[in-house]
């Protein structure tokens, strides 16, 4: 590789010397919003920046400091060149390869959807200036993370390239300015750097997908039983329910029935070691795939039960709500009658709120321990006692809270409408399942096994069978 290669600051002086280091000079192909914003950065970042335009006399306003020349003075006068523009303006390169020969040269582009074109971007310019020595970085960030400095979620660099020498020069650069830089190893793997902007919360695609679905399910299926069916066999029009009682219905059995397929993928697992009597056997692709999720499936249970407390928070402003109580209090007077007090209503009441409150809690300790900059914080154990332990803790106190709101109704045939079984009772089933499993995974005789099994002891291990082969 050419000597050009390697930044012109790489040789540091000595803290004694004299005559302090002139500062590297970096080119950028490119004068918009992100082309100005790494400029800005590399400013701050102490180094100096030259711009290549079409128009140096007319490129809009740059940042303070910043030179522009023409594209040809500009590559020649620096040995790194940022290139900030898109793919179909390639184009004015070809007239500059030799002033790019043995230059580093970042291409920083993203398209606009997947399989735009047949390769990389990178690798089209590789193959557009042969001499360059093509690295691509820098893609993955937006012009607000490079203009206002790196967060949390926007601290990393990705590069790749041919050039080991290249990437090393692109690597200091970025962790000049605060980056961390991970190299994906040749150019090649362009393409995937290249993906990573247009993907829109992978993660979260398949628990949107079933918190949308369960949604959609029980809140037509609470329709028909609610709103339908009163219209229909009574004659009632309730459809003024649908904004907040219905609502307040399905938010709660969702969040259940999610919260519950947090751990349900672990009880499965646990049931597969016991079974194969190993661990060193695969899940099933779909088991890997539920598991990764189950952060996701966590929060969105979370925002299902925080909805749930809020709507209702505000029942008893509700215009339904106060007429039904100003109603029956009229009623009373009228007959000049006055309810009993009943003690066994007063102590189901007071434990279905205390036990959805202590749930409630313990679920926002689960969601702010989720996040990573409380869970870094956290050591391995603390961590898994808090998703583990307080979290089926949290499940057994929320499915206590179901169980109460439902209390006897289950014996009194109007709840069945249409002989429909209430949502209530339906999102009881996984939760209910789930924790009778997981007691059952508690006992000391399947406990004792599994965790063998997690440590690595294998039912039928080979070793074994030549002991016991030579003991017989």
């Amino acid at each position: 590789m050419s000597k050009e290669v390697k930044p012109e600051s790489v040789s540091l002086c000595p803290l004694g010397a004299a005559a302090a280091p002139e500062q590297e000079l970096l080119c950028i192909f490119g004068t918009g919003d992100l082309g100005r914003s790494l400029g800005q950065r590399l400013l701050q970042a102490g180094y100096r920046v030259v711009y290549g335009s079409r128009r140096p006399h007319s490129c809009g306003p740059l940042p303070v400091g910043a030179q522009v020349l023409s594209h040809a003075a500009a590559a020649q006068s620096s040995s790194l060149v940022f290139l900030c523009v898109h793919r179909e303006h390639y184009d004015f390169l070809e007239s500059l390869v030799p002033q790019l020969k043995g230059k580093v040269l970042v291409d920083v582009s993203n398209n606009l959807e997947k399989n735009l074109y047949p390769e990389a971007n990178a690798e089209y310019l590789q193959r557009l200036i042969p001499g360059a020595h093509v690295v691509k970085a820098f893609n993955t960030l937006s012009a607000w993370a490079l203009q206002n400095g790196p967060s949390d979620a926007n601290r990393q660099v990705y590069l790749c390239g041919n050039s080991s020498e290249a990437k090393q020069a692109v690597a200091e650069t970025a962790t000049k300015l605060g980056f961390t830089v991970l190299d994906r190893g040749s150019l090649s793997t362009a393409r995937e750097l290249e993906d990573f902007p247009l993907r829109l919360f992978p993660e979260w695609r398949l628990p949107l997908r079933i918190a949308v679905g369960l949604t959609a399910f029980f809140f037509f299926y609470l329709l028909i039983r609610d709103v339908v069916y009163s219209y229909v066999a009574q004659g009632k029009n309730t459809s003024f329910r649908i904004m907040v009682s219905l609502a307040n219905k399905v938010f709660p059995i969702v969040s259940l029935i999610m919260l519950s397929l947090c751990y349900l993928p672990g009880v499965i697992a646990a049931i597969l070691q016991l079974y194969r009597g190993t661990k060193y056997k695969r899940f099933p692709d779909w088991l890997d795939r539920w598991m990764l999720c189950r952060k996701q499936l966590g929060l969105l249970a979370l925002g299902f039960a925080s909805l749930h407390v809020l709507y209702t928070l505000i029942i008893p402003i509700r215009y339904y709500v106060r007429y039904k109580i100003s109603a029956s209090t009229i009623e009373q007077i009228k007959e000049n009658q006055t309810s009993e007090f009943n003690i066994s209503y007063a102590w189901r009441g007071d434990s279905y709120y205390s036990m959805g409150i202590l749930g409630f809690c313990l679920f926002l300790l689960l969601g702010i321990t989720s996040l990573p900059s409380v869970s870094n914080a956290l050591s391995w154990r603390e961590f898994s006692f808090i998703q583990s332990k307080l979290g089926y803790l949290t499940l057994f106190f929320c499915t206590f809270h179901t169980y109460l709101y439902g209390w006897d109704r289950f014996l009194r045939p109007a709840t069945y409408k249409w002989y429909t079984v209430p949502g209530f009772m339906l999102s009881l089933v996984v939760p209910t399942a789930l924790l009778i499993l997981k007691l059952l995974l508690l006992m000391p005789c399947v406990d004792r096994t599994l965790t063998r099994i997690r440590q690595g002891w294998e039912r039928c291990d080979p070793e074994d069978d030549s002991k016991k082969s030579l003991l017989t």
